[in-house]
């Protein structure tokens, strides 16, 4: 089977890019090894909700039209968007096709699946940033009794054990399971390490209105000094909820969840927690605070403080003496939830792309010793708000741009090639 480019990932990111190669005229096949939006589906705890305003749920030619904006979408909401798009924009999606293997060939790229082989000139990965979770070595001095969970393989509070909970870390997963999961009435602890504090509103607006107004979002890859940093900040403390509540370390204190330092170690059964808490949190609060004089200096000079509520400022985290250690032996901790953040799977990807930890290297999505191949959903691809549904909507339109430069050069490289191979020298007179 032939194509000039290969898709692999329906999710929203490669969707979107089929979107942006049919308005090129660029024949290409989008794989996906289950169904469209598969990872929504299959990988997500079920009463997840996204993050971001329904408002900001847009993509390449289609754009949220119910009647919530100011909602969060359940899972099944995101799954008919998805699947309702891929029909809108008429994606040719091959699903049930696992890739199994990408490598150089003669003329571009050899892509293997489970349905057979394609070969094309390029090839976008779009299969994702987040296909595994993060569990660090620790975990295999956890104590056999006690069960282990990832966010990947959570699915509600009824399925855990009846004893308390250990979830190590504090982004917009560890705090909405450690939130979930203390309402259900087990004793909660949360692992904090490094954080990102949000609230949910400020100044009567949703906080992804003034951080896309302002241009937060915006800001481009170029323009960050420590852009490796930058892709690793954690996930902010948020969560999408009808009451659009803020769920930070302070809310979760209040409501009985016991709050430790970072999980250093385990041994002999007992997990040691960093006393680095009042620092980090600390940390977390000074730049909360230079962010909100930031969306507050931008209503002065946009001339819109008559348009929202006046400015505001949020208590300090207030940490207690937090507990250095806990004795998981003693049976008060059934389950240790890892909520570290994800990885993604390049395991079938065979060409000399990926660095040491096994992600791609790329230049804002332009892969780096690999012609022709592309990557996207990758956090702060190209923009800060690059992880976000709408950040697909910028991202695929440059890279399909450069994507369609670059395969011009090629036929033009090609055309000469065999112009030259055909044609027989001449001498030039002198």
């Amino acid at each position: 089977m032939r194509t000039t480019t290969v898709i692999i990932g329906a999710g929203h990111a490669g969707l979107a890019m089929s979107r942006r190669l049919t308005e090129r005229s660029i024949d290409h096949v989008v794989l996906e090894r289950g169904e469209v939006a598969n990872s929504w589906r299959t990988e997500r705890w079920p009463s997840l909700r996204l993050l971001t305003p329904n408002w900001q749920s847009r993509l390449p030619g289609a754009a949220y039209e119910g009647g919530d904006p100011d909602g969060f979408a359940t899972m099944p909401e995101v799954i008919s968007f998805l699947q309702g798009y891929a029909g809108v924009v008429d994606a040719p999606v091959q699903t049930h096709t696992a890739v199994t293997a990408v490598r150089p060939a003669n003329s571009g790229y050899e892509v293997t699946t489970t349905q057979g082989v394609w070969c094309c000139d390029s090839v976008v990965l779009a299969s994702g940033a987040c296909n595994q979770p993060v569990i660090p070595d620790v975990a295999a001095a956890v104590p056999a009794p006690v069960a282990m969970v990832t966010p990947m393989t959570y699915r509600g509070p009824e399925v855990l054990d009846d004893r308390g909970v250990l979830v190590v870390g504090a982004s917009a997963t560890g705090v909405q399971l450690a939130d979930e999961i203390h309402r259900s009435g087990r004793l909660v602890t949360l692992a904090v390490g490094e954080h990102v504090r949000l609230p949910r509103i400020y100044r009567g607006r949703d906080v992804f209105w003034w951080m896309e107004r302002s241009g937060v979002l915006d800001q481009r890859y170029e323009e960050v000094d420590d852009l490796v940093r930058a892709r690793h900040v954690p996930s902010p403390q948020l969560v999408g909820s009808p009451q659009r509540v803020t769920l930070d370390l302070n809310t979760l204190g209040a409501q009985g969840v016991r709050i430790v330092g970072r999980l250093g170690g385990i041994a002999g059964g007992v997990a040691q927690f960093s006393g680095s808490l009042a620092n980090l949190c600390k940390l977390a609060d000074l730049k909360l605070n230079r962010l909100l004089d930031a969306f507050d200096a931008w209503v002065g000079a946009a001339g819109l403080d008559g348009e929202v509520d006046p400015p505001q400022r949020f208590l300090p985290t207030a940490v207690p003496s937090p507990a250095l250690a806990v004795d998981l032996r003693r049976g008060e901790i059934g389950t240790v939830i890892w909520a570290c953040g994800y990885r993604p799977d390049y395991s079938w990807l065979h060409l000399p792309v990926l660095d040491r930890r096994g992600r791609v290297v790329h230049d804002g999505g332009v892969v780096s010793g690999a012609p022709g191949v592309y990557v996207l959903g990758a956090p702060f691809l190209r923009r800060r708000g690059s992880s976000f549904i709408s950040g697909a909507d910028h991202d695929t339109r440059e890279l399909a741009d450069h994507l369609h430069r670059w395969l011009d050069e090629a036929i033009s490289r090609h055309t000469l090639r065999r112009w030259r191979a055909t044609t027989p020298s001449r001498a030039v007179p002198i």
